[in-house]
């Protein structure tokens, strides 16, 4: 699909009237006004909420999701429950009538969220994560940043309890993890726990796929049909950083195993993953400045614990490519 055929899809849409002085959004009262002689309205929302096995999570995300500044009638949630051990009874009375719940038996991510917006009604569709925690303008300034954008991701704040003391793992991550900014302006796409687009258009790049890295794979489709992305730093919601080894080893063997499948569909796939495998121990080296100023760390020690975190992760994700390239034998 080529660049004006792309701008088509979001043309008619409210964002587009909006820009020509129609409806006016005040997200601090969450109310909405519209000027002389323009009936117009705020798009109806769906926002897509994946779940597995985390009810704990799914709370606090439904209970922040009920603190948006988007005027309630004109969003629906939808949660894609991924057949979670704990029951359909069990997640619908964490719910409470705040989202219609879909159970989804396809295993994977990707195929929840599918099911969620196959019962979507809105024209606009949402996405975010049961761990997520959307801060209160989330909702309104995405969908707004679609004024300029086909489809946008927004900003990613890492969550930790307590910011003075932090594991390893836990200062690594609010270094490194989630950087949306990076994902959109340099590698070309959005994840999918902060991503905000078009029914229609989602409808025509189709549905995320299951093992490989689903939110790559989408945003690269969607751009190569010429729809655009871009990134939306005021769409911010909060996500927790992985406390401890395990669970970001968790994290990377999901992570290496989705993007090594993707990769190697491609005609000398496995060759490229080879030798971008190889850069991995070196590239501690280069991202240690970034651990030392970052931000995001308070004390020596957080610092020399996040550097300790890089430099393993990297020899551990290097090793862990090359099994994936030498599978055992049956």
């Amino acid at each position: 699909m080529g660049q004006g055929v792309a701008a088509q899809w979001s043309s008619n849409l409210w964002w587009r009237r909006q820009a020509a002085g129609g409806l006016t959004m005040d997200t601090n009262k969450g109310s909405c006004s519209e000027n002389p002689g323009m009936a117009r309205r705020a798009p109806k929302v769906t926002v897509i909420v994946p779940h597995y096995h985390d009810l704990a999570g799914l709370a606090l995300c439904l209970a922040a999701l009920d603190r948006q500044t988007y005027p309630r009638q004109d969003f629906e949630i939808v949660v894609g429950d991924n057949n979670s051990p704990e029951g359909e009874a069990a997640v619908a009375r964490v719910i409470a009538g705040r989202a219609r719940l879909v159970i989804v038996r396809e295993k994977g991510a990707g195929p929840a969220r599918n099911g969620a917006v196959a019962a979507a009604h809105g024209e606009v569709l949402a996405f975010t994560d049961s761990d997520c925690q959307p801060e209160r303008d989330w909702l309104a300034e995405g969908v707004a940043a679609l004024g300029a954008y086909d489809f946008v991701g927004g900003r990613v704040k890492v969550l930790v309890d307590d910011a003075n003391c932090m594991t390893p793992a836990e200062a690594f991550e609010r270094v490194f993890a989630f950087d949306f900014k990076n994902y959109i302006l340099k590698k070309g796409f959005t994840g999918s726990g902060n991503l905000f687009c078009s029914r229609a258009m989602f409808e025509t790049v189709g549905g995320f796929r299951a093992v490989v890295s689903e939110d790559v794979d989408w945003s690269f489709r969607a751009r190569r049909m010429g729809f655009r992305l871009g990134y939306a730093p005021e769409a911010v919601l909060g996500h927790p950083a992985r406390r401890t080894w395990p669970d970001l080893l968790q994290k990377w063997r999901k992570t290496n195993f989705e993007t090594y499948s993707l990769i190697t569909e491609r005609r000398g796939g496995k060759w490229w993953w080879f030798v971008r495998s190889l850069a991995l121990p070196a590239s501690a080296i280069v991202h240690t400045p970034r651990v030392l100023l970052s931000r995001e760390l308070r004390t020596v020690e957080q610092r020399l614990a996040a550097t300790s975190a890089l430099f393993r992760l990297r020899w551990w994700r290097f090793l862990d490519a090359m099994r994936l390239l030498s599978p055992p034998k049956p």
